[in-house]
């Protein structure tokens, strides 16, 4: 499409109808985009089924507008952006659910922790069905891991040394390197690894009852932390694949990044899907193309249409190869405008301003006086 209509879809491009706007923003922050949000959610759960593992993390959408929620996490390669909690499958890569972090909410219950609350309201949908979930120590703690197990569902997680539920014998991380302590309570257990010197691992597990260690290894590392190794990175890999290819551009309006961002996890989900049914091994990129030429391809046919029915005794013409004028002498010397026109006359690419009349260069027309 020409420039001017891109620019004028983005003038217009609103998800929100503006006359009802200050009445929701009292009970809803993010009222301004949470249909389509709301849209996008219901599409991503219904359109999956998700394998026996999940994973539960933080995403930073990057952008620096104006916006009463906006984040500043020093930790993060871009530092401002709006934050998102993500649970996804841990084996495909796919989108299950996704809230984004407004502050202070105030439908929290008073007993429930900000991680505690995250988990059970993402993984709603996909409790009761023996599934399991993998966090990290802003989430773990032994009452989400009840919490979950009252739902048949397990957790499995690193622990902040600072809980309550550690014991203080575990806090100082003074065990022998490669060392190995397990400690269970109820149906979860803790195991604590000794990585690196002076510099332990607590991993809280409501999914294995042992602590079955590789010997052959030179590290000795216990079971609970490699299935946490090999299941707490679908977030981050997520987030890694947006960056890489992302419809994003430049606005000052946070309610565009937003629809910004829905894009890229759109596609991600669809590339997982298709790969699925389809069984074939096709790039990202390559699917990317793809889609994007047939969701143009009805554009492309209506704009030909209409041109057909403006002149309809001229056929479609293929575009001719621009090339530069060569018939002023003005224009040699400042190496020519670039043109896909040619004189009837002489058969030389003549500009807009050598033309005179029906596509005839200057030149060609003094030759005929």
């Amino acid at each position: 499409m020409s420039k001017h209509r891109f620019e004028e879809l983005m003038r217009f491009l609103r998800f929100d109808i503006r006359g009802t706007r200050a009445q929701r923003k009292v009970a809803d922050r993010f009222c301004l985009v949470s249909e389509l949000l709301a849209k996008f959610r219901e599409n991503c759960i219904a359109s999956y089924k998700p394998t026996a593992n999940l994973t539960v993390d933080e995403m930073l959408y990057p952008c620096k507008v104006r916006c009463p929620f906006l984040q500043y996490m020093p930790s993060k390669l871009d530092k401002y952006g709006i934050k998102y909690w993500l649970i996804c499958d841990a084996e495909k890569r796919y989108v299950l659910n996704i809230i984004p972090y407004l502050g202070k909410d105030e439908a929290r219950p008073a007993d429930r922790s900000l991680g505690e609350h995250v988990v059970l309201e993402l993984a709603a949908p996909f409790l009761d069905k023996g599934r399991n979930i993998t966090t990290d120590n802003f989430f773990t703690s032994l009452k989400l891991s009840e919490s979950l197990q009252k739902r048949k569902t397990s957790l499995v997680g690193t622990l902040k040394r600072n809980r309550s539920e550690v014991p203080y014998c575990v806090r100082p991380g003074n065990d022998p390197l490669y060392s190995t302590t397990l400690y269970t309570s109820g149906d979860a257990s803790l195991t604590s690894y000794q990585g690196k010197t002076k510099k332990n691992v607590l991993i809280l597990s409501s999914m294995h009852s042992g602590c079955d260690i590789n010997e052959e290894s030179e590290k000795k590392i216990p079971e609970t932390v490699e299935f946490y190794n090999n299941t707490k990175a679908g977030v981050d890999t997520i987030d890694q694949m947006c960056r890489k290819y992302s419809v994003r551009a430049a606005t000052r309006r946070w309610p565009v990044h937003v629809f910004y961002n829905i894009l890229d996890l759109a596609m991600i989900n669809a590339h997982t899907i298709y790969k699925l049914i389809t069984n074939k091994r096709i790039k990202r990129r390559a699917f990317i193309l793809k889609v994007v030429d047939e969701l143009a391809e009805s554009w492309k046919e209506r704009r030909q249409r209409s041109r057909a029915h403006q002149n309809p005794n001229t056929p479609p013409a293929e575009p001719a190869k621009r090339k530069r004028c060569q018939v002023m002498t003005s224009c040699r010397k400042q190496k020519g405008n670039k043109t896909s026109q040619i004189c009837c006359k002489c058969n030389m690419p003549v500009c807009k301003g050598c033309q005179t009349g029906n596509v005839v260069c200057v030149v060609g027309d003094e030759a005929e006086a």
